[in-house]
């Protein structure tokens, strides 16, 4: 089916109680191994492009090939924007068909980011697309301390603020997760999550989320978490299936055979937090 936006999604994740899984994607097989995964578990699926992965892959060679097995699969697809940096970049994606926007002004001054964002939203909605932003920092991982990532944490009543101000219709949160995490160690502040939901009224986001513990997201999700990005979980997967394969066949020369087997343990790893998310059979 065509691509759908992240309103579509999000909304229905709200009403019922669950959250819509929102995958990187850095190449051909993680694009294949996010939408295949979501067709066998019957999930709605966010696939996300990064920074990165527009350096990487290049924007228009991202859009095809999403379009392209979105438009062969049955349940809904989402081409996100991840991190997007700036008015302009947010301009480019959705010239080239991204179907749900964001805006990372998270290190900026609140007015600065505010101003930023009231325009993306203003842009996106003039043609139906919804729009994410960040509010907080969240951290990444290496020298981090639990009181920085307490300290950067989103500030219920400056949510609310900055809600009503810019119009964005999803919000991303600092509550206590870490970007680039390789174990799974991450504490969830339920409490601080729940008072931003109940008084901004609209779909949070976790971002940092291959670091949360599976408690964690279960108790994010109760708590008004409605898209859980993952992207670390997917890289270890795939390059998991890598190592795996060339030690079983060291001599191998077809690179399909091996990415095709990093691409099967990622889609191992979506399936799973599609079921811990509870969007399995959501579609």
């Amino acid at each position: 089916m065509p691509l759908v936006t992240s309103r579509e999604v999000l909304k229905k994740a709200q009403a019922e109680g669950y959250a819509v899984g929102a995958f990187n994607a850095n190449n051909l097989e993680y694009i294949q191994a996010i939408i295949e995964a979501a067709e066998e578990e019957k999930a709605p699926v966010i696939l996300q492009a990064s920074q990165g992965a527009i350096n990487y892959a290049g924007l228009d060679m991202i859009v095809s090939m999403v379009k392209t097995k979105a438009e062969a699969a049955t349940v809904p697809v989402v081409l996100h924007l991840d991190h997007g940096t700036s008015f302009e970049q947010n301009v480019r994606c959705l010239r080239a068909g991204f179907t749900s926007l964001m805006f990372d002004g998270s290190k900026l001054p609140y007015s600065e980011n505010a101003a930023i964002t009231r325009r993306i939203v203003e842009m996106a909605h003039a043609v139906g697309v919804p729009v994410e932003a960040e509010l907080g920092q969240v951290p990444t991982a290496g020298n981090v301390t639990m009181e920085e990532v307490e300290a950067l944490m989103t500030d219920p009543d400056e949510a609310k603020k900055f809600v009503e101000e810019t119009g964005v219709d999803f919000l991303a949160v600092a509550v206590g997760s870490v970007h680039k995490m390789t174990s799974q160690a991450a504490k969830i502040d339920a409490e601080r999550t729940k008072k931003i939901a109940e008084l901004t009224g609209v779909p949070l986001v976790l971002h940092g989320a291959s670091g949360v513990t599976d408690e964690g997201y279960k108790a994010g999700i109760k708590a008004g978490i409605c898209k859980i990005n993952i992207a670390t979980e997917l890289n270890k997967a795939f390059t998991r299936g890598i190592h795996d394969a060339l030690a079983k066949k060291p001599d191998e020369i077809d690179p399909r055979k091996i990415a095709g087997v990093g691409r099967e343990y990622m889609k191992e790893a979506i399936k799973a937090k599609m079921r811990l998310f509870e969007c399995s059979g959501k579609a």
